[in-house]
């Protein structure tokens, strides 16, 4: 089970930083993605972390602004957000896949085994 949170109204230039925390289940070996959902658009993926120690991968369109990081002690992935900017509204929804030896993380929807409910984001 993943439940986000952290999610609110806030104005443009300050700072957001979101959580996911894991149930049933560990990250330790895990990819993690938080993926976005705008108003009137499909969601798409921004970031993800591969928590074995293999890096993490944002979209160019939030790079520089989004922070993904983990807490393994917590199980829990964090996504920070600075500075906000209008278009980051939306839904913020992550999403759990188990990492065997080969698997390559990615931003990929379907490959997401697990998903939470998904906390808003509302910047104005």
């Amino acid at each position: 089970q993943l439940v986000e949170s952290g999610g609110g109204s806030v104005q443009p230039g300050r700072s957001l930083t979101l959580s996911c925390v894991v149930s049933g289940g560990t990250i330790s070996r895990a990819c993690m993605g938080w993926f976005r959902q705008a108003p009137g658009k499909e969601r798409g993926g921004v970031a993800w972390i591969d928590t074995r120690g293999r890096g993490s991968r944002y979209v160019d369109s939030v790079k520089g602004r989004f922070t993904i990081f983990q807490d393994n002690g917590k199980n829990t992935v964090s996504l920070q957000i600075s500075p906000l900017k209008s278009e980051d509204t939306g839904m913020y929804y992550c999403a759990y896949r188990t990492a065997y030896l080969a698997t390559s993380c990615s931003l990929k929807a379907i490959t997401y085994e697990s998903w939470g409910r998904g906390t808003q984001v509302t910047v104005s």
